[in-house]
């Protein structure tokens, strides 16, 4: 079985930096290493939505245009770990922040599509007051 567990959510002020920590345990062979992973996010009352998506080797990252310039996205595949560092944070950032991690072989629809991730954490709550 696979578990994602996020960690690193809070209340800050306008402006202020989060870095959420996503720590992945069980099979590592078909999911972890050989796959993307990404972060995403859920406002009450809205659609869940891609933020940010990393590739196996952690150099190839992709982003929503909302969050380009602010938010980054990386892994250490030495204690299974994925990170999204978080500045500059608006209001609008305010939502339930979620990993998510894919198969080999899972149907592909982009880095940031909803459909292409089959495991998610339970998620962490960012709140951001202007």
């Amino acid at each position: 079985q696979v578990q994602l567990v996020e960690s690193g959510g809070g209340s800050v002020q306008a402006g202020g930096s989060l870095t959420l920590s996503c720590a992945y345990s069980g099979s590592t062979y078909n999911t972890y290493f050989s796959n993307w992973m990404a972060w995403f996010r859920q406002a009450p009352g809205k659609e869940r939505e891609g933020v940010a998506a990393i590739k196996p080797g952690g150099i190839t990252t992709f982003y929503a245009d909302s969050v380009t310039g602010r938010f980054t996205v990386s892994r250490n595949n030495v204690n299974n770990t994925v990170y999204l560092q978080m500045n500059s944070l608006k209001p609008e950032d305010t939502s339930m922040y979620y990993c998510a991690a894919r198969r080999v072989g899972d149907a592909w629809e982009g880095p940031l599509a909803r459909a292409s991730y089959n495991y998610w954490g339970q998620g962490t709550q960012v709140t951001v007051s202007s």
